[in-house]
């Protein structure tokens, strides 16, 4: 506070250019000392100005070092909030018992002077993530049209990460699947679909900077009736984390996620269930351009017994269920994305060619969704886009659902296994 104060003060020197005439201790003002010769005067005016002068120069260079602030709704690019180009890094969680050397180990921090740029990427669109939710968070309520809610989400991003082709912006479409839909659906033109009171929604938003993709999730449950169930995947998170590191088997992570989420129940409208783990739902690796890199992270036991390796990043993300604690496709699709491994395949349509054109260059590898083809410009496409399907150049990833009537919350982390220790690139202050 106080500083505040100082800072008004130099700046209303600032702006007059002069300070006003200092009072004299006698209490008396300028005009009773007029008596004294004029040169004397001249002389505390001559000083009076100096000392506004040095005040000004202070308090310049004060403004200079002031860091601006985000807006609200935000508006500033990410970029402008860290003038020194250094992104805050995530929570760092140190390795355990074989891995305990990496913590000190010269080399292993050598490997990580390497990659310095790469894990400034990442963090600035881990940054951008945190502040694009804390805003969503501050302005959802029931009865929001959830196409509303989406592109203010993705205009958000595309603001705060300055948008620049495939070298910075949205990593996937908003996923903000409702109830006993799991994940995957986001609305289509024309979807008059509204958030209820008694809706959980997984809110699952990807951002990017050079490919590097910070991919993080969470849930909205307005009915406190609800928060067992968010609780419980947010721990089966958070386990999976802790588990997760360095040669450290998929399915041991899988077990100790099962075990924390099946030791909730949530009662819902008077009825107990069990939380479940959703079984055939995974967390991922994450590659370059490549939201699913090829490991997958199960959060049920009996899984596979790969292991993580030194440098990869995961998507660690667990799904509660009240339900069967099994999903399948249903719905319209939304979700689209390009084969990553897909060679050049002959089409015979000019409109497929045309439509494939746009989305190399526009999407690459990454998910888009219908939004953001109609948002391009492009009009009458869904044959197009079901002949690239049916070509195998891209796959269509359809709303994934539990039995009609269940809930089912999610939360989701990227995090990164460094060679000294692991980051948890998207952890915030909220989850």
């Amino acid at each position: 506070m106080m500083a505040e104060e100082k800072l008004s003060m130099e700046v209303s020197v600032e702006e007059n250019g002069t300070c006003s005439e200092p009072v004299n201790g006698n209490g008396n003002n300028e005009e009773e000392a007029s008596s004294e010769p004029s040169s004397t005067l001249e002389k505390d005016e001559d000083e009076t100005k100096e000392v506004a002068k040095k005040k000004k120069k202070k308090s310049k260079s004060k403004k200079k070092k002031e860091l601006p602030e985000q807006t609200d709704p935000p508006s500033i690019p990410i970029t402008d909030l860290f003038p020194s180009g250094e992104f805050p890094e995530g929570e760092i969680q140190q390795y355990k018992d074989d891995n305990l050397w990496r913590t000190t180990s010269e080399e292993k921090r050598e490997l990580e002077r390497l990659e310095k740029p790469m894990y400034n990427s990442v963090r600035r669109a881990a940054e951008v993530h945190r502040q694009v939710r804390k805003y969503i968070k501050s302005i959802l309520k029931p009865g929001m049209l959830m196409t509303d809610l989406c592109e203010t989400l993705e205009n958000t991003v595309r603001k705060l990460i300055s948008e620049n082709g495939l070298q910075a912006g949205i990593a996937f479409p908003t996923g903000c699947s409702l109830n006993w839909v799991a994940a995957h659906w986001t609305p289509n033109a024309g979807d008059k679909t509204v958030l209820q009171y008694d809706d959980v929604m997984k809110l699952d938003f990807g951002t990017h900077v050079d490919g590097c993709i910070v991919d993080s999730a969470f849930t909205v449950a307005f009915n406190p009736m609800f928060d067992p169930l968010l609780e419980a995947s947010r721990e089966a998170t958070n386990t999976g984390i802790k588990e997760a590191g360095i040669d450290v088997r998929l399915c041991d992570v899988g077990a100790a996620i099962q075990e924390v989420m099946e030791s909730y129940e949530v009662e819902i409208n008077g009825k107990v269930f069990q939380v479940k783990s959703i079984r055939n739902l995974n967390g991922h690796s994450i590659g370059p351009y490549q939201i699913h890199a090829g490991k997958s992270v199960p959060i049920v036991k009996g899984g596979e017994q790969t292991k993580m390796e030194e440098g990869e990043f995961f998507a660690i993300e667990t799904f509660a269920s009240t339900g069967k604690g099994y999903v399948r496709e249903d719905l319209e699709c939304s979700h689209y994305m390009k084969n990553f491994e897909v060679g050049h395949i002959p089409l015979r349509m000019p409109r497929s060619k045309q439509l494939l054109a746009t989305i190399n260059k526009n999407f690459s590898t990454l998910a888009f969704c219908r939004r953001y083809l109609d948002r391009l410009g492009e009009t009458k496409y869904l044959m197009a886009l079901k002949n690239l399907c049916d070509a195998g150049i891209v796959q269509p990833c359809p709303p994934v659902c539990d039995v009609k009537g269940s809930y089912v919350s999610q939360f989701e982390h990227t995090i990164l296994l460094r060679p000294t220790c692991k980051e948890v690139i998207s952890r915030g202050d909220d989850y």
